[in-house]
């Protein structure tokens, strides 16, 4: 008998909480899109962390690829579903979810956890909601470009950041201040917030002869063309890596492969699906949302590309080659 109590202790000592006897459904409610490379690395932490036990329904608001002027009406579909599933927890994937969506969620029993975001969540009205807390995301600026200073030789005097769409606009924000230039270790980083593909390309051809010595792509931009249709990431990524003249890094690790950038000090989406996670477990488990404060997750890593490396003859320092990861 004793041998028994013992088993089944360390089984539930050990067992992910989700599965247990009352099966949890969580709603994920997405900011973006299934395919979208950002989404799939932070859904594979929440699922990693959160156990198969857990049932996830996912609602994708498509904000990347939509007008805004679509936006509000995706939110209210998103409401739509909450009501219709009743879910033990919601998950808020980036800014605009929690932007549209917090303050009806506010008015609700259900707890709810956000991740990604880059705004202050009081921006949103979600900072004071004893039912809502979790992730903050905040891209590696000042590292991710003080790391390209050593790397590169000769070292450059300017940097070009560009991007575009609201969220880059929070997420660079706390950075720039409102400025559209910044100083970084006797460097000038100058952000450029574009919309239009034909600017874009323009922006990058032009690079090296408006003295740029290399170039940082951001991946939360929604970029259209000519006739107003919304230009993929994977395009757009790979158009630029091919065309740039002066070498491409990034601030995200879904943004550096072979046919992307080179990389540098990158952040990673399926920590914030893990940071998440571990949020939703401690309220599953009898701790609510008030009593957990907003969380940073992991401060990101050094990833590189090989081929991308090899292809602008770039060699790592020692101390940053030591502590890298690295890709095709």
């Amino acid at each position: 008998m004793k041998k028994y109590v013992l088993l089944l202790f360390f089984s539930l000592a050990f067992f992910p909480f989700c599965a247990s006897a009352q099966e949890k459904v969580v709603l994920v409610i997405e900011s973006y899109h299934d395919e979208y490379p950002w989404d799939i690395s932070y859904k594979e932490g929440l699922n990693e962390v959160m156990g198969s036990a857990c049932r996830f329904v996912y609602f994708q608001m498509d904000t990347k690829r939509l007008p805004e002027s679509e936006h509000e009406k995706m939110a209210e579909k998103a409401w739509k579903k909450y009501k219709e599933i009743k879910p033990d927890m919601v998950i808020l994937g980036d800014d605009n979810a929690l932007r549209y969506l917090a303050p009806k969620f506010g008015e609700s029993d259900t707890p709810v956890v956000y991740l990604g975001i880059n705004s202050n969540p009081k921006k949103y009205d979600a900072s004071e909601k004893k039912n809502i807390t979790g992730v903050l995301e905040r891209p590696l600026l000042n590292q991710s470009i003080y790391s390209v200073h050593k790397i590169l030789d000769p070292k450059p005097e300017k940097i070009l950041l560009f991007d575009s769409g609201e969220t880059s606009q929070s997420a660079v924000a706390e950075s720039f201040k409102g400025r559209t230039t910044l100083p970084v270790s006797n460097m000038t980083v100058q952000l450029k917030l574009i919309a239009k593909f034909e600017e874009w390309k323009q922006t990058v051809l032009n690079a090296k002869t408006e003295g740029f010595g290399a170039i940082f792509v951001g991946l939360y931009h929604t970029v259209t063309d000519k006739e107003g249709a919304h230009v993929s990431d994977r395009t757009l990524l790979k158009w630029t890596v091919e065309n740039t003249p002066v070498p491409p890094f990034g601030f995200w690790d879904f943004s550096v492969g072979a046919d992307k950038t080179i990389g540098g000090f990158v952040l990673f989406g399926k920590a914030q699906g893990e940071a998440a996670g571990k949020i939703a477990l401690k309220i599953f488990s009898g701790k609510s949302p008030q009593e957990i404060r907003p969380v940073i997750a992991d401060m990101g890593k050094f990833l590189f590309s090989k081929s991308q490396l090899k292809k602008w003859g770039l060699t790592l320092p020692d101390d940053i080659a030591s502590k890298a990861d690295y890709v095709e």
